[in-house]
């Protein structure tokens, strides 16, 4: 009864009810919208790199070696000897390994030596594997793979020649120009800083740099294209390794091998660790989201306080025919937050449909460009508490009217209608 009789009620004032419906919808599609991107990239930032156990780098910070080996930002205090990278990856918990070299750039854009094993193995995402769009893996010695993002923001297809720089800054005057390398692939986008990465073999590193001293190239010390073939292109070092273990039991056997490493000082880290480490980090930032989804949420709900307290004024007629009909105050303080509640039911449902539909629109896209891997049901145990807690400060809200109601009610006790 107080359903139907709610319902009808809200009918007679559509105009400023499906204003107020529309603010709690805009309202409850921020706050679901933030903490659901909130918790998706929380995902998808622990997902930048996956199926790999460890990461093994100079000895150094944790996040210092995650950020240059994953994100490409910052530089290593050293490198790894080639002999070290040896003895490590003959463990025979070792499955396979992914060398990484740094130090060079394009336009701006970091260019890391690895070999096949990369396309292989390097997974992103749930277990996502890098595919091409165009070409495939290194052909000879100055093939390069380009990530979705250099390919498209630089204009470059198969078949395209291009030079490296010396070093990471964006505007280099020590190029590589006597040995150019070939675009032979583009991989797929993936949303991860694979996409701003220019890949080119290990061997291709080693013969840009063969008679370069501290930066600078020695005159009539370089290879030529002619003579490349000749020459034993084994770097003396690289940068980091990511290691797949056969067994994630030998996880910390292996990482505390290479942290007691004899040779030289070296540091394994577990990736998925170091993530999450980086993202407390950004604690602040998430705490700023959500308050920004509050401060929307408790104006919204204060409105549709507002709305109905106004209409209590209105309503002076419809309250008195109530109670000459035998309405107790009671009945008239349950109908007011029946009518709240109504309201924001209607306004959450508004909301989750348009966060739903909206997440369907802008998935691929979030996922190619920003990393974004978002499900697109937005109902999890989180979303489900939040709103518990709208409709329960919903109730607290509209009792500031329902007592007025109330109150006017039991005013009008013994008076007749005119």
């Amino acid at each position: 009864m107080f359903l139907r009789l709610a319902i009808k009620s809200l009918q007679n004032r559509k105009g400023s009810v499906m204003m107020t419906v529309v603010a709690i919808g805009v309202s409850i599609f921020v706050l679901l919208g933030i903490e659901h991107i909130r918790h998706q990239a929380k995902k998808s930032f622990a997902s930048t790199v996956s199926g790999v156990d460890l990461i093994v780098g100079a000895r150094t910070g944790s996040l210092n070696l995650l950020l240059y080996s994953v994100f490409r930002i910052g530089a290593p205090t050293n490198n790894i000897s080639w002999e070290s990278y040896q003895q490590i990856i003959s463990d025979s918990n070792v499955a396979w390994a992914i060398p990484i070299a740094l130090g060079d750039s394009h336009k701006g854009y970091r260019v890391m030596g690895t070999n096949a094993n990369y396309f292989q193995h390097f997974s992103y995402g749930n277990q996502k594997s890098l595919k091409f769009s165009e070409g495939g893996g290194f052909e000879g010695v100055f093939g390069v793979v380009l990530g979705a993002e250099v390919a498209r923001q630089l204009g470059y297809s198969l078949g395209d020649k291009l030079v490296l720089a010396h070093g990471v800054a964006s505007t280099s005057f020590s190029l590589h120009d006597d040995l150019p390398f070939t675009v032979v692939g583009i991989l797929e986008p993936t949303g991860t800083p694979v996409d701003q990465t220019l890949h080119v073999s290990l061997q291709g590193i080693e013969a840009i740099h063969v008679g370069w001293d501290r930066g600078v190239q020695l005159p009539g010390k370089g290879l030529t294209a002619d003579n490349v073939k000749d020459q034993e292109l084994t770097p003396d070092s690289i940068t980091a390794i990511m290691l797949g273990l056969n067994s994630r039991m030998a996880i910390f056997t292996v990482q505390r091998r290479v942290n007691q490493f004899p040779e030289e000082p070296l540091l394994a880290i577990l990736p998925g660790v170091a993530l999450s480490e980086l993202w407390q980090m950004m604690g602040l930032f998430e705490m700023t989201l959500r308050l920004i989804s509050l401060i929307v949420l408790v104006s919204a709900v204060l409105g549709l306080g507002a709305m109905l307290l106004a209409s209590i004024r209105e309503r002076a007629q419809e309250i008195r025919l109530l109670r000459v009909v035998g309405a107790p105050p009671l009945f008239l303080f349950l109908l007011i937050e029946t009518e709240a509640i109504v309201i924001t039911v209607f306004g959450i449902v508004l909301g989750v449909a348009g966060l739903s539909l909206c997440m369907v629109l802008v998935q691929e896209v979030l996922s190619a460009r920003m990393g974004l891997h978002l499900d697109v049901l937005t109902f999890t145990a989180e979303s489900l508490i939040l709103i518990g807690w709208v409709l329960a400060a919903t109730f607290l809200v509209a009792a500031v009217p329902s007592m007025s109601a109330f109150n006017n009610a039991k005013s009008v006790v013994g008076k007749a209608l005119p």
